[in-house]
């Protein structure tokens, strides 16, 4: 049988494209063997090549339930298996559809004559199909699940570098297209490398580059000592501690400051997303309990706590200073469907009215900016998952962010890999941004980024602590920034052109035919 029949569908195809699926959770965090995500890649594309649209379409399904089942496991954590399930198979129709499109893609430029350039072509069409199939899944529907991209998997690599300059899908799209040449390569044996020449030309060039290129983090607009307190609070959708346990919980940890050898260093202290329990511009106490803490250190406090605006409730990040109580406030642009809120809820909830009736509150849609000021800088701030979504992060330094606060609440996933894949969003996000990001949660993973990448301090998780760094401040625009709307546009542009090729070859194949 040719390896490019489209037969053993059941034989071998489903087979390799499930366990191709399954090797990308060994690549993403916390497992972190990075390699895996391009076999991962590979083996889905070897199950798909040779085969039209539907058969392609039915073997990427299922190859996308197990890419997406094995790696937000972390969802059925607190809600059992149905979310996890319902998330995971959603996503992977999204998955069979662009599978279907890179073998109608993969075909179509397969029947033309073999040119020096056709290998780089081909690998330049599927990693484009790739790349927006990706888009689509992180965008639709309802602001789409920001998460399992190729790129996430390589953030702890060298490659990481590239985000710099292609931002993050940008780095989805050259790892495509290195698997894509490479296997090429592999498969045409070394006689015939030379047709191959210029994909692995290019290859190998990025990939040098990645290596040896050093992103740029140092101090441009001055520097900040950050005081990130972690306080180890159960401060989960579905807690039931007692009222105003998340707020005591950060009050004592942001005590350890005071034996901290740069206390009087600091210029503002951050805890994390839902780091109060109580909503200190409708509770006194907690007013009191926050401007005493504000008093007594005499530097600003950045905080999240749930606020409400006549019948509308949002998820906030309160900015409190000496003297003033509270001078600002960022509501998060981007609830989580499902889980902080219900897009059309009356319909779903006749579909699952248990689970969609665990969410008791939906969470409006914030509008404010996420600029704090503060003595001429300009901090930036988001809350939670937003720091997976790219417009976020874009607008963020638009606006003039020099540095991003990022406040989290891991308490819902335990002990699961959701905290560490978000960690590594978090570091491809300062690359790409250029900027230092303080990734602070209320139970970890916390970790403070330079705009490299690099970790400059961290906590164990579950554990209540504080991180106490003097941070660069940058103005300067990465290249990423400069080109990502652009990108993205292209990216699709380019892949509906791919499309349309594909289905006119389709059309005239069966015209000849008709007419025969």
């Amino acid at each position: 049988m040719s390896k490019h029949s489209g037969n053993g569908i059941l034989l071998w195809r489903l087979p390799v494209g499930i366990t191709g699926g399954l090797l990308s959770s060994l690549a993403m965090p916390r497992e972190n063997i990075w390699p895996l995500i391009f076999v991962s890649v590979a083996l889905i594309l070897v199950s798909l090549r040779g085969l039209k649209f539907f058969a392609a379409s039915f073997v990427g399904f299922f190859s996308g339930v197990a890419f997406y089942m094995s790696q937000i496991e972390w969802t059925s954590l607190y809600l059992g298996p149905i979310p996890w399930i319902a998330l995971s198979v959603m996503e992977a129709l999204i998955f069979a559809v662009g599978a279907g499109v890179i073998a109608a893609v993969w075909a179509w430029l397969r029947q033309k004559p073999s040119k020096g350039y056709s290998s780089a072509l081909i690998a330049l069409a599927i990693a484009t199909v790739w790349t927006a199939r990706e888009w689509a899944s992180i965008n639709l529907p309802y602001g789409g699940f920001p998460w399992s991209r190729v790129s996430q998997a390589l953030s702890d690599s060298f490659l990481s570098s590239l985000v710099y300059f292609v931002g993050i899908s940008g780095l989805t799209f050259l790892s495509v297209f290195f698997t894509v040449a490479l296997l090429q390569a592999i498969e045409s044996g070394s006689k015939n490398l030379r047709l191959h020449g210029i994909s692995l030309i290019s290859t190998a060039g990025v990939i040098a580059l990645a290596a040896l290129f050093v992103v740029p983090a140092g101090a441009e607009s001055g520097e900040v000592t950050v005081a990130a307190v972690q306080g180890n609070a159960n401060a989960g959708l579905f807690a039931n501690a007692e009222r105003g346990t998340f707020l005591r919980n950060h009050l004592e940890a942001t005590e350890l400051l005071d034996s901290h050898p740069l206390k009087e260093s600091i210029d503002f202290i951050v805890w994390p997303e839902n780091a109060s329990d109580l909503n200190p511009q409708s509770n006194e106490l907690a007013k009191l309990q926050i401007d005493a803490t504000v008093e007594k250190y005499q530097v600003p406090l950045i905080f999240g706590a749930i606020t409400e605006s006549g019948e509308e409730i949002f998820n906030s990040s309160l900015y409190f200073a000496p003297g003033q109580g509270q001078i600002d406030q960022y509501d998060k642009k981007r609830p989580v469907p499902f889980a902080e809120y219900v897009p059309d809820r009356d319909f779903w909830y006749s579909l699952a009215p248990d689970l969609i009736g665990m969410v008791s509150r939906g969470y409006a849609f914030g509008t404010r900016n996420g600029i704090f000021e503060f003595e001429s800088r300009s901090l930036g701030v988001l809350i939670c998952f937003e720091v997976a979504i790219d417009d976020i992060g874009r607008e963020l330094v638009s606006d003039g962010a020099e540095i991003i606060l990022s406040q989290t609440n891991n308490a819902d996933f335990g002990r699961s890999d959701e905290t560490f894949q978000q960690a590594a969003l978090a570091r491809l996000r300062a690359i790409e941004t250029g900027r230092t990001l303080v990734n602070i949660s209320t139970v970890g993973v916390s970790k403070v980024f330079l705009a490299d990448g690099s970790i400059v301090d961290e906590l164990p998780i579950f554990e209540p602590g504080v991180m106490v760094q003097t941070l660069p401040l940058r103005a300067s625009i990465t290249p990423a920034m400069a080109i990502g709307p652009s990108f993205d546009l292209a990216i699709n542009v380019f892949a509906l052109s791919l499309l349309t090729g594909a289905i006119g070859s389709w059309v005239r194949g069966r015209s000849k035919k008709s007419n025969v």
